[in-house]
């Protein structure tokens, strides 16, 4: 059985960075279904649902249908998948908790890779039902109707689609901020997309002049200012010629610099001046040159540690910021995945075509993305070439399935199911806290009537773990 990741960074989405000095809550999670891929047509629209004032979420074979019930608290989903049954199971409230109760279907619900009738659902539970996934997330959910279509999704910039409540209040802030001369700065880890943001920045700015990207920690050590702020023929041995350099080359519109926390002490200095006076002082030139460029920087690195250390000049620090935005790594959004997945193959040629096995698609969930959605992107480029037009498989994931096993042990008996798993969970923290309901309940993230509930259906007598 393949280990599913937890979102144990879910904490991550609702507070990613809205601008430095914002003390804004993060809003309250919202229980949400996400139907993410279907296995026959990864490039269908995703969708996400909102439980949060639903009681029951009824699943089944037919035309396409999403109804909501208000008065009944009921939402049915229905999908022309034809490995469903006509009535595939359903989600029950239980209290605060959602539990997964298919009886009668033909195929059963695959949960978190096992198949299975009944069980408990928690954030970051995968479902399949038929050759379709679902992902349950308990997490601030993205403004929008209740049953929102990502065809529905209207960001500022085709990069800022997402379903995660955070970032997509992140990127509202950001589309307003665009159109300004404020400098943008990008936080996140490697491949998550930080590029694609400051491009996104570029668009909503409006500016006509071009988007010049470049990459702080590949600049030769000996020509950075030239390459930056250009020189005069002759200025140095080698200059043959006048040379603009990268700044004067966006100007008019908007210069990204990537890795900023890679540039060396001295370019440091030099760009103290642009960014203040926007103008450069070119090599072999005695007057500078004025320049109208919009900043956009981005790093992977702690820029405030690194100028606690000495390590970054405060005062070019100081100049960069003017609104941050933490990009979360591909594993605290998983409700994207879908979205990505489909993005991502849209771009290919052939990936319109593509079509996957559940083997795979089971694979790509368990991944937890230590590169991000540059690694995602990679790995489905790779796949779709070597799948050559039939169902994307296991093998097709490059050594995916070696790293998953790797990172989660494969389990080596068969995993408990339905009550029974949840009756082995609250016996085990029932042991650890010596029954004390009200720390079992703050450890598995319920309230203390919810335990005496469950304790009773499951015949659990608290009173023996007191001591």
């Amino acid at each position: 059985m393949l280990q599913y990741p937890t979102v144990s960074e879910s904490s991550t989405i609702t507070s990613v960075s809205m601008g430095r000095g914002t003390n804004a809550e993060a809003p309250m999670p919202v229980p949400q279904l996400v139907l993410s891929m279907r296995c026959d047509q990864p490039t269908a629209a995703p969708s996400r649902h909102r439980l949060d004032g639903l009681d029951e979420v009824r699943f089944g074979r037919g035309p396409a249908l999403v109804e909501r019930d208000v008065r009944a608290r009921r939402l049915t989903i229905r999908l022309p998948d034809p490995r469903m049954s006509s009535d595939h199971g359903r989600l029950v409230r239980e209290g605060d908790t959602w539990v997964l109760d298919d009886p009668a279907s033909k195929n059963g619900c695959v949960w978190n890779g096992t198949l299975t009738r009944r069980e408990l659902l928690g954030d970051g539970d995968v479902l399949e039902l038929g050759h379709t996934f679902f992902l349950m997330r308990v997490a601030s959910p993205a403004p929008g109707a209740p049953d929102l279509d990502a065809l529905a999704l209207a960001p500022a910039a085709p990069e800022l689609v997402t379903f995660a409540g955070g970032l997509a209040e992140s990127y509202a802030r950001l589309a307003r901020v665009g159109p300004t001369d404020v400098p943008v700065l990008i936080v996140g880890e490697t491949g998550t997309g930080k590029e694609l943001v400051a491009r996104a920045v570029h668009t909503l700015s409006g500016r006509r002049g071009p988007f010049v990207a470049v990459n702080c920690g590949a600049l030769p050590e000996t020509l950075v200012e030239a390459e930056l702020f250009g020189a005069r023929k002759g200025a140095f041995s080698g200059a043959t010629g006048d040379r603009p350099g990268l700044v004067r080359g966006a100007d008019g519109g908007t210069l990204f610099l990537d890795e900023i926390a890679e540039l060396r002490a001295s370019s440091q200095a030099a760009f103290l001046r642009v960014l203040q006076e926007h103008e450069v002082l070119p090599l072999g030139e005695t007057r500078a040159i004025k320049v109208d460029v919009r900043f956009c920087a981005a790093t992977h690195r702690h820029l405030d540690d690194m100028v606690k250390a000495g390590g970054f000049r405060d005062d070019l620090y100081a100049r960069l910021y003017g609104y941050t935005i933490e990009l979360p790594p591909l594993r605290a959004r998983r409700e994207d995945l879908g979205l990505l997945v489909r993005a991502l193959l849209l771009r290919r040629p052939g990936g319109e075509r593509a079509t996957f096995t559940p083997a795979a698609v089971r694979l790509l969930f368990a991944h937890d993305w230590p590169h991000n959605v540059r690694e995602l992107e990679k790995t489905l480029a790779a796949a779709v070439a070597l799948a050559d037009g039939r169902a994307i498989d296991v093998g097709d994931l490059g050594d995916l399935a070696r790293r998953v096993a790797t990172a989660r042990p494969v389990a080596t008996t068969a995993p408990l199911t339905g009550d029974d798993a949840l009756r082995a969970r609250l016996r085990a923290l029932l042991e650890t806290h010596q029954g004390n309901i009200a720390a079992v309940a703050r450890a598995i993230g319920k309230d203390r009537m919810q335990i005496h509930r469950w304790a009773r259906r499951l015949a659990i007598d608290l009173d023996a773990y007191r001591r």
